[in-house]
């Protein structure tokens, strides 16, 4: 099951009023002694389901409402801190940050977490979501196995803590609250005069300093939120002899917070090749083939219009030979012929008429 991180917008610590699981594997009570203690840039966060410090993971067997992680959260408004001023950290919000990242990730809840408003119940189902990305040089990923100084796996949020890091560490010779490391913390002074102004240079001017490239695996959940106002009348006073507080500051200070799968499974989002080696290979060999049969078959047309060509001016003066041949063999003279030794006579008998002669004499 995922990890979620759970962290107070104004100050630095979450009172829980009452904090319970929902049904399934995940049932009984929790404590906030089940819940790892961790330091963001809003200060001291708890982390459920981190897996850490011998904790063992907790799994569900059902989706939906109920079957997830319930909590109920008294956010406390008459301890925040007053506003005397505006400035570009200034919040006028009240509620609770929250984020759902993967075991391997680590938190960064000031950027991607959602808030949860106080006199609601927050219902966030979510779906898990497996990316996988190509590495050079058909895309720009960074293997996931190949640690960074201060996090053993890589990620996006790892990196730019990584970054942040060394870039103040460099700077100030000291470290804020949230980042890892040895170096000693900073001051308040430090922290004024040297941490926040240098890590507003570094998001602002400095953004080649750090470049943090997609992961080629990556493990995301989406959210889909919904809320129902809280309390109900019905239950108003029940929660008011519970807890011993007035209706008004039940709905201005309790929120519960309700996230689950939606479903037991993940989608899966993989980039591919868009023209890979074999493809390469097929289309080339395809189109060889293509124009290699193309140009035989051209070659063997011009052949075969030669040899027509030849074969009909042939044809055409054989024709013309023997048609003179045959002219001569046809045409006579009116001498007579030496050789013959006899003469040919034909009598013609014609009605009314005389003999004619012989046929030598009809001829000439």
């Amino acid at each position: 099951m995922f990890p979620l991180e759970l962290c107070h917008t104004y100050i630095f610590h979450v009172s829980a009023t009452a904090v319970g699981l929902g049904r399934g594997v995940l049932h009984g009570a929790l404590s906030f002694l089940s819940l790892l203690k961790v330091f963001t840039k809003y200060g001291k966060c708890y982390m459920f389901n981190s897996g850490e410090e011998g904790r063992p993971l907790l799994t569900t067997v059902k989706g939906g409402t109920g079957n997830g992680l319930e909590i109920m959260l008294d956010i406390q408004q008459d301890e925040y801190l007053p506003i005397w001023g505006e400035t570009e950290e200034t919040t006028f919000e009240a509620g609770v940050k929250v984020q759902i990242h993967s075991q391997s990730e680590p938190p960064f809840v000031q950027e991607l977490g959602f808030g949860v408003a106080p006199g609601f119940q927050t219902f966030v189902a979510t779906q898990e979501q497996r990316l996988t990305y190509l590495p050079p040089p058909w895309g720009e990923c960074r293997s996931s196995d190949v640690g960074l100084d201060f996090f053993p796996v890589y990620s996006i949020t790892a990196c730019r803590i990584d970054c942040e890091t060394r870039y103040i560490v460099e700077n100030c010779n000291c470290k804020m609250v949230h980042m890892p490391g040895d170096a000693p913390f900073c001051t308040p002074e430090q922290y004024k005069e040297c941490a926040e102004p240098a890590l507003g240079l570094l998001a602002e001017k400095d953004s080649n300093y750090c470049i943090c490239r997609m992961p080629c695996n990556l493990t995301r959940y989406n959210k889909e939120l919904s809320m129902v106002k809280i309390p109900s009348k019905t239950s108003a006073k029940y929660l008011e002899k519970k807890f011993n507080k007035s209706e008004k500051y039940i709905s201005e200070n309790i929120l519960v917070l309700d996230i689950f799968f939606e479903a037991l499974n993940y989608e899966t989002i993989e980039q591919k090749k868009a023209y890979e080696v074999a493809a390469l290979l097929g289309d080339i060999g395809g189109q060889m083939g293509l124009f290699i049969g193309a140009s035989i078959l051209t070659i063997l047309e011009l052949f075969d219009y030669i040899y027509e060509l030849i074969k009909e001016r042939l044809l055409d003066l054989l024709g013309k030979e023997e048609e003179e041949g045959s002219h001569d063999e046809n045409v006579s003279t009116c001498d007579p012929m030496p050789n013959h030794s006899e003469t040919i006579s034909h009598t013609v008998n014609v009605p009314l008429q005389t003999t004619l002669g012989t046929l030598e004499e009809i001829a000439c």
